[in-house]
């Protein structure tokens, strides 16, 4: 018997995936293999969110299988030794999978196709995730970007709305043992995950069904409404797009399909921060840990206060936007893109906490964690990344709550205890008089006093910049 090994990692899906249409075409029997192997992916191994959207992503995959009359095989790690056996079992000789692209994977991945290419295997990867590859863009000289416009101006150029391939009608896979998925224990021990049901439908039908909602309401004003938190304004596809449940080249076939064209070039635009950001990740693959900009090494961070960093992290800090972020993502799984910009500034600024302090508690709490959209957001919020936002100018929390969050109506969703403050005060009701606080049950809450004074902080954070400067 001889057989092709598609081995599913983050493109968790039948459609458009190049490595399992390549393998459906050559005729042979097809085995769709994932192997759970997280250790291999330290210090960024998956976290807790990103496990519970994997179980539920690897149980829909399956059942898409099975109705083709295929199954997932599913095995446990090292990698490169449950391949070996598979290959002994099916007595494969073509191992095909999507690539990744964070720094540990690729060592990893490197190694192995080496490691099967010396056994006279065929081992072929493809590009599933990405509209370019991230070492297909170069600035004139040859180097990589730094400075998000021109890359977006190189990328845009090449984005072509092809149509995706389908998904394979039917697929011969042989009999093999299997571990069910419940057996990786990727579900949490405490259910905490209650919300997450309710937000999310992991899955390629999940996905297909985020892209049309979107289609249907949102993609059309999305410009003006996705930095509106208080309104259903952007696609929720980042989950879908990490695991590979959709790739971006479906979406932007999906756009001009649906007739958007121009009008979707803002959201195509946000896919092109995506993109920047697998590229910084592969040329500079140090930053998931250090800063880009190496003057960032002398700043003096404050040392994190356990009592503090865990307010900020539960959504008790006392400043409405920033707790109605924290417990969003704490609750979902997920954050709105203008929020996470404004507690991560707080955290960065205002507490002046390491952004490594942040970027954890993201990988461990976010359904859609991932690598290089991590690192690069935390290290433009903390000024030391690619095109980032100057260190020195600073978030005022109060004042983008009123801005893009007018009526308080998103603060209210997610603080419950605020939704009796008058919308004067609902971005700082510290301001009412203690009477009113005290009419309100937050007399002796941070609302009436947050961890921070935020205009202190911002002073503070201003003169540890201008120290650094100098030295």
């Amino acid at each position: 018997m001889s057989a092709i090994l598609v081995w599913f990692r983050r493109d968790l899906r039948l459609a458009d995936n190049p490595a399992l249409a390549a393998a459906a075409e050559c005729g042979l029997p097809v085995v769709p293999v994932y192997v759970h192997a997280p250790d291999e992916e330290a210090p960024w191994s998956p976290g807790a969110a990103s496990q519970w959207w994997l179980h539920h992503s690897l149980v829909a995959l399956d059942a898409a299988l099975r109705r083709r009359g295929s199954r997932l095989v599913v095995r446990r790690g090292p990698t490169g030794s449950a391949l070996e056996a598979l290959i002994e079992e099916t007595g494969a000789t073509r191992v095909f999978w999507n690539r990744l692209y964070e720094p540990a994977i690729v060592a990893r991945d490197t190694a192995l196709k080496a490691r099967l290419r010396e056994r006279g295997l065929e081992a072929r990867s493809f590009n599933a995730n990405q509209l370019v590859e991230p070492w297909e863009i170069a600035t004139g000289g040859g180097g990589p970007y730094r400075v998000f416009t021109p890359f977006w101006r190189n990328l845009s150029a090449r984005i072509e709305p092809r149509p995706p391939t389908p998904p394979p009608d039917r697929l011969a896979t042989p009999e093999l043992s299997s571990l069910p998925v419940e057996a990786l224990g990727l579900l949490p021990t405490i259910p905490w995950d209650a919300g997450f049901r309710d937000a999310w439908t992991p899955g390629e039908a999940g996905a297909i069904a985020a892209l049309e909602a979107f289609l249907d309401g949102a993609v059309g004003p999305y410009a003006s409404e996705r930095d509106r938190p208080d309104r259903p304004g952007t696609s929720r596809l980042s989950p879908h797009l990490h695991f590979g449940e959709i790739g971006p080249r479906q979406i932007v076939h999906a756009l001009h399909q649906a007739g958007f064209g121009e009008r979707g070039a803002p959201f195509v635009r946000e896919l092109g921060w995506r993109e920047f950001s697998t590229h910084l990740l592969h040329h500079f693959p140090h930053t998931s840990d250090a800063p880009l900009n190496p003057a960032f090494e002398r700043f003096p961070w404050a040392e994190p206060e356990p009592e503090r960093l865990r307010a900020w992290q539960r959504g008790r800090t006392g400043i409405p936007i920033v707790d109605a972020g924290m417990r969003e993502l704490w609750s979902t799984g997920w954050m709105h893109n203008r929020v996470r910009m404004i507690v991560a500034s707080f955290l960065t600024k205002n507490l002046r906490y390491h952004w490594i302090n942040g970027a954890r508690w993201f990988w461990d709490t976010l359904v859609d964690a991932d690598l290089a959209n991590n690192t690069q957001g935390w290290q433009w919020s903390a000024g030391s990344g690619a095109d980032a936002a100057p260190y020195f100018r600073i978030f005022n929390q109060v004042l983008q709550g009123e801005r893009f969050d007018p009526d308080g109506a998103y603060v209210r969703r997610h603080v419950p205890e605020l939704a009796r403050v008058p919308a004067k005060a609902i971005h700082k009701p510290w301001i009412l008089r203690p009477a009113e606080l005290a009419a309100l049950g937050l007399d002796r809450t941070p609302y009436a006093r947050p961890i921070v004074d935020l205009a202190a902080s911002r002073d503070a954070a201003l003169a540890a910049y201008h120290g650094m400067r100098e030295r």
